[in-house]
C-alpha cells in the first residue's frame, strides 16, 4: 500500500510541474479546410512535431501538457503559418483573409499586440511607396519627392526601431524578448544598444548569444537609413532552432 501511495505521489508531483494547454482555432480560408496542421518546436537542433490535428469545417484543436513555456510555430506540412507561445491556458487562433492572431494567454496577447503594430508600420511603408509613385506621376520634381518621402521613411524607421527596442527591453527575461530580438533587430547600433541594457539572463540566452555573434561579424549597416544587410532568414531560422 505504501508503494502504491509513493508512486501516486511521484506521478502527482510530476503532473503538477507540467503546464497544460488547449488551443482552439478557426479559419475562414478554404485552402486550410481538410488540411493537417502541426505545432512544431525547436529540439536538439531541429524542428519536431509537438502536436497535430486536422481542420474540419474551419475548426481545429490541439491540447496537451508542457514542461515549460516555449515558442512554437503553426505549420501546414512544412509551410510556416504563424508563431504561437505555448503556455498554460486556453489559447485561441484566428486565421482569415485579413488577419492571423493568437490570443487568450498573456504572452500570446503581448506578442500579437506587438505584431499588429509592426504590421501597421509595414503598411505605412508600403503606402509611402505608392505615394512616391503618384507624386512623380503628378509631375512633382524628383528632388522634392525624394526629400519629402525620405523624411517620412526615416520617421517610420525610427518608430519601428523604438517599437522593437522597447519591446525587447520590456521582455528581457521571458521568451518573447529573445524571439523578437533575433527576428526584428535590423542594425548594429540597435543591437548594441539593447545589449548594453540587457539582463544577464537575456545575454546568456543561447539564441541571443548566437545572433549577437552573427550580427557583430556581419556587414549590417551602422545607420538605420542604409540598406539592411542582416543575417538571412535561413540563418535566423537556424539560430532559432539552436543550430
Amino acid at each position: 500500500m505504501r508503494k502504491v501511495f509513493y508512486v501516486l505521489t511521484i506521478v502527482a508531483a510530476l503532473t503538477s510541474c507540467a503546464e497544460s494547454y488547449t488551443i482552439k482555432g478557426s479559419s475562414s480560408l478554404s485552402l486550410l479546410d481538410g488540411s493537417k496542421l502541426y505545432l512544431k518546436v525547436a529540439q536538439n537542433d531541429k524542428l519536431v512535431n509537438l502536436d497535430s490535428c486536422e481542420v474540419v469545417h474551419g475548426d481545429f484543436k490541439f491540447c496537451g501538457v508542457l514542461d515549460s513555456t516555449c515558442m512554437a510555430g503553426l505549420f501546414m506540412d512544412d509551410q510556416s503559418i504563424m508563431p504561437v507561445v505555448m503556455e498554460k491556458g486556453e489559447i485561441s487562433i484566428t486565421i482569415d483573409d485579413t488577419k492571423q492572431r493568437v490570443s487568450g494567454t498573456p504572452l500570446n496577447d503581448c506578442l500579437y499586440d506587438f505584431l499588429d503594430q509592426m504590421n501597421q508600420l509595414t503598411g505605412r511603408m508600403v503606402e509611402l511607396g505608392h505615394r512616391d509613385a503618384q507624386m512623380l506621376l503628378d509631375g512633382i520634381d524628383e528632388s522634392v519627392v525624394a526629400q519629402e518621402i525620405g523624411r517620412e521613411r526615416m520617421r517610420i524607421i525610427s518608430e519601428e526601431d523604438s517599437l522593437v527596442t522597447d519591446f525587447v527591453v520590456n521582455n528581457f527575461d521571458n521568451i518573447l524578448g529573445p524571439y523578437v530580438f533575433v527576428r526584428n533587430c535590423s542594425s548594429v547600433p540597435q543591437v548594441e544598444h539593447i545589449m548594453s541594457k540587457a539582463t544577464e539572463q537575456f545575454k546568456n540566452n543561447p539564441q541571443v548569444k548566437a545572433f549577437y555573434e552573427a550580427v557583430t561579424k556581419s556587414d549590417m549597416p551602422e545607420k538605420a537609413d542604409d540598406v539592411v544587410s542582416e543575417p538571412t532568414d535561413e540563418e535566423v531560422n537556424k539560430i532559432l532552432e539552436g543550430k
